[in-house]
């Protein structure tokens, strides 16, 4: 089965986000529609404030939309309890948050291993996976370190580890090379795309990154609230 022949992954329908500041209403998303699939690489643009967070915040339940409906693998997150949205995302999606948002008080590998143990994975399969992870992303002789002791794009490094330990279907990434020098940015990028190409994963990703875009199945763009289709860049032979 083609990318364009499965079942939807995710899907906005008129999704319109507006939010209350003092007496006046700022609509920050104006009737969006949006198709993901598993197997897809979609870059996404637009200017600081453009409402590309926000977008990712309604994707992944943490936010809810003033209007439409996001669903994710068909159930309609508007009709899920906050419990129910909670499992979904600890489940089913992997968040690369720009600010990392690694745990202080966890070590590199307890980070890591958290969103398994959280998915009931036992602490043997958790610790084996985790290092593995922090050995693709260059970061193995880390793995007992505590966040404050990493650089930036270490963190990043970490994070997206992280995201990718339980192997969810849904990716969303907020400038996931941002921090990273170019040779650990390519081989981030490499573990992202690699799982999305194996038909498991869809992955959305914020970026500036000329690199990536080229990677994308995809370009899209937040602007006025609402989304605009790029020109996909010619991509590259891979061999």
């Amino acid at each position: 089965m083609s990318v364009s022949d499965s079942p939807p992954l995710v899907e906005l329908r008129d999704v319109t986000k507006s939010y209350v500041e003092g007496d006046t209403s700022r609509e920050v998303l104006s009737g969006v529609r949006l198709t993901l699939r598993r197997g897809e690489f979609v870059v996404l643009l637009g200017r600081s404030g453009s409402g590309k967070s926000t977008l990712l915040n309604l994707i992944s339940g943490i936010d809810l939309p003033t209007r439409g409906e996001v669903r994710v693998q068909g159930r309609d997150l508007g009709g899920m309890s906050e419990r129910e949205r909670t499992l979904l995302r600890r489940e089913r999606v992997g968040f690369i948050f720009q600010a990392f948002n690694l745990l202080p008080t966890l070590t590199v590998e307890e980070n890591v291993r958290l969103p398994l143990e959280l998915n009931g994975r036992s602490a043997a399969e958790s610790g084996e996976r985790a290092r593995a992870l922090l050995e693709r992303v260059g970061l193995g002789t880390r793995a007992h370190s505590f966040p404050d002791r990493l650089s930036g794009g270490e963190q990043q490094r970490v994070a997206v580890a992280r995201a990718l330990a339980h192997a969810p279907p849904l990716l969303l990434a907020d400038e996931p090379t941002g921090n990273l020098d170019e040779a650990t940015g390519r081989q981030v990028l490499d573990l992202l795309e690699g799982l999305t190409r194996q038909g498991d994963a869809c992955a959305l990703v914020v970026t500036h990154e000329p690199g990536l875009m080229a990677r994308a199945d995809r370009v899209l763009e937040m602007a006025g609230g609402r989304l605009v289709v790029r020109e996909t860049p010619r991509k590259e032979p891979r061999g």
